[in-house]
């Protein structure tokens, strides 16, 4: 006779991957669409070159809803090499609120060329992803 041990944990869809990825292509897009409100020379997304290193801010913990802290590196419109690093708020659903840390992006609206004041769509936002 055998005796067969079986520990059941439950898998977290949401991985240290799925939210690199969806702060990457977010905040891309973000900066796309704040570099052509400020009034900038026009660049496409993937032109910013995101590249994002997510952790969630629980020791001993790799996947999971809760808070989480993420690095981005990536190019600004003069191809200076930037990092910013954002606290998250990750949801069960799949959902986040990404909250620069500090003002290395200024404050919540920046002044634009032609003196606007316009939101700054890069220090909080929002987004979401497959959690399938």
């Amino acid at each position: 006779m055998s005796i067969v041990a079986s520990a059941c944990t439950a898998v977290s869809p949401i991985t240290r991957g799925r939210v690199e990825a969806a702060m990457a292509t977010t905040f891309g897009n973000m900066v796309h669409l704040q570099v052509s409100r400020m009034g900038l020379a026009s660049m496409s997304a993937a032109d910013f070159a995101v590249k994002t290193t997510c952790q969630p801010r629980m020791s001993g913990q790799n996947a999971g809803s809760g808070e989480w802290l993420c690095a981005i590196a990536w190019q600004g419109p003069d191809r200076q090499p930037l990092r910013d690093t954002y606290d998250l708020l990750v949801t069960t659903d799949g959902c986040y609120t990404a909250t620069v840390e500090g003002d290395t992006l200024g404050g919540p609206t920046l002044r634009s060329r032609d003196g606007r004041d316009v939101r700054n769509l890069l220090y909080t936002f929002e987004g979401c992803f497959d959690t399938m």
